[in-house]
């Protein structure tokens, strides 16, 4: 019973009723926070502009005083006495009013970044929002079953409308100097153009006005990507955002205890930890027949059919998460397919080497799966937060769950699978070092490119594949998104390693992952103050030690 009683006290404390009866402190209490929070999300979408979000000068400066009143009416909050989840939620909405604030300062992707105007999307991202900035009024195409239902062929004009006066906006905004983030930008443009060709093609018994829609976006789309390409030549200066507000928005929009300095070194240490590890594996198996990659489409679906009975045992009979009842389903249905040798991007020659490999980056549906059907309690954690401030949990538990299903026993029995893994960490701290010297402005784009192929193992990062261009755009559209999959990772094997040291008994691999599951998938500094304690994670509560 005192147990019960004492459990039932901790839910209190970090997650109470809301109202006045039921205050925390002596000023605003948990609920008011929620009340704000519910106010500034509705602030943060900008009003509407000929049917479009305005992102025009006078409005943004504008909105950006109003943003600053919501800072104040944060700042307010008298805290004393909250517990340590409710001071979490406090700590995430001030990263989200941070993270407007530095895109309205700095960052300004409406005012520097054409791929901002991209509206058109085909495929469902697997982290919990969109990577990188985008504008509030996408076109989220993949939602949609064709043929089209009268009523979503209705939703679906509607939202095809915003585009045309959306770029007709875009050539009033778009006065900034990114030369490279402009040239960029002009690609994903024309794959939207081509995007509306196939969907005009795809949806012949539409309406006259679905029609006239989907025409209207595609002129509309056209013209702007020639109006991109005349002033491209204008275009001269850096798209770098620099050392000094790279690490200004690590630590107070991403909450990240890490400096650009800091990232790199840390990087520099994993991409040569990977391919050390990667030489010692190979020396390790030198006797063993190599990986032979996967050859035809009935080869993968047999090889992908074992791969899901294989992992979901595993997880399973090893204990490694909690009895989560839908992984079977989930990696069911992003088994994906055969691609042609010619064809196969970076991610799709290690499926078809080992797809087990990949698969256990997978954790990003397991998080979207959760959330969907087991939100949690808080609005604020509840949903998809702002500016991607989920990256370093999303993709440093992604990325982390590849090497600790490896060193957990799960290629055991195939040896050469953990080449694959050494060779994936050692792309993710390339790509992701090119990343951080593009944004200080010692490479440019070609050059993180360039460094991101030429310290990819084996020549399995090609320079004559989409991916390349598409990862290396987003990490300069997103600053700190191509760091994150390496320092996440760090900063969740670091919340392992003191967990375990905090119990005399250590702690179990399923519990660890239902502890950090059931904080939901924000800043992993806060989910370590939550865990354990410690709060000297978070920038603005400590130093990190």
């Amino acid at each position: 019973m005192k147990a019960l009683i004492a459990g039932m006290l901790l839910v209190f404390v970090l997650f109470p009723a809301t109202g006045e009866a039921q205050r925390v402190g002596n000023g605003k209490s948990h609920g008011d926070l929620q009340v704000l929070f519910e106010e500034w999300r509705e602030f943060e979408t900008p009003p509407l502009l000929e049917g479009a979000p305005d992102y025009t000068a006078q409005t943004t400066a504008n909105r950006h005083g109003e943003l600053k009143s919501f800072q104040e009416r944060l700042m307010a909050f008298d805290t004393a006495g909250w517990g340590v989840g409710q001071l979490v939620d406090w700590h995430l909405v001030r990263a989200e009013m941070n993270g407007m604030d530095f895109n309205i300062r700095v960052l300004k992707p409406w005012v520097r970044d054409p791929a901002f105007y991209t509206s058109v999307w085909t495929y469902q991202s697997d982290t919990p929002a969109h990577e990188g900035p985008m504008h509030h009024a996408p076109v989220e195409l993949w939602t949609y079953q064709f043929p089209l239902s009268t009523q979503a062929e209705a939703k679906l004009t509607a939202e095809l409308n915003t585009i045309p006066p959306l770029l007709k906006q875009a050539r009033v905004n778009l006065v900034g100097n990114a030369r490279e983030l402009w040239e960029g930008g002009i690609g994903d443009l024309k794959n939207q153009q081509a995007t509306l060709v196939e969907l005009a093609a795809k949806t012949p018994e539409a309406g006259d006005d679905f029609k006239a829609a989907v025409e209207n976006a595609r002129v509309a789309t056209g013209d702007f990507v020639d109006w991109l390409e005349q002033q491209a030549p204008t275009k001269t200066g850096p798209s770098g955002i620099g050392k000094e507000n790279y690490t200004w928005q690590l630590q107070n929009v991403h909450l990240v205890p890490l400096s650009w300095e800091d990232e790199v070194a840390l990087l520099r240490r994993e991409l040569d930890r990977a391919r050390s590890m990667l030489m010692l594996e190979e020396h390790h198996n030198r006797h063993l027949p190599p990986l032979e990659p996967i050859a035809s489409a009935e080869e993968y679906q047999q090889r992908a059919e074992q791969s899901v009975i294989k992992f979901t045992k595993f997880l399973k009979d090893e204990d490694i998460l909690p009895d989560y009842d839908f992984i079977e389903a989930v990696l069911r249905e992003h088994m994906g397919e055969f691609v042609p040798q010619e064809s196969r991007n970076f991610f799709y020659t290690v499926s078809h080497h080992e797809p087990l490999a990949l698969w256990t980056h997978w954790y990003h549906w397991f998080d979207l799966e959760r959330m969907e059907t087991q939100p949690h309690p808080s609005p604020v954690r509840r949903g998809p937060l702002l500016y991607n401030i989920w990256d370093s949990r999303s993709e440093g538990m992604s990325t982390g769950f590849e090497e600790m299903m490896m060193h957990a026993g799960l290629f055991d029995d195939n040896p050469r699978a953990r080449e694959v893994v050494w060779i994936m960490l050692a792309q993710r701290a390339a790509r992701g070092l090119g990343s951080l010297y593009a944004h200080a402005n010692i490479f440019t784009m070609k050059q993180a490119r360039d460094f991101h192929v030429a310290n990819t193992p084996r020549g399995w990062m090609r320079d004559d594949l989409d991916l390349l261009g598409f990862e290396q755009l987003l990490y300069m559209r997103q600053p700190g998104y191509g760091s994150t999959y390496i320092t996440g990772k760090y900063l969740i094997e670091r919340l392992l390693g003191v967990m375990g040291s905090q119990s005399t008994d250590g702690i179990e691999l399923a519990e660890f992952f239902r502890r950090v599951d059931e904080q939901g998938v924000i800043p992993v500094s806060l989910i370590h103050w939550q865990l354990t304690g410690d709060g000297t994670q978070v920038p603005g509560v400590g130093s990190s030690h």
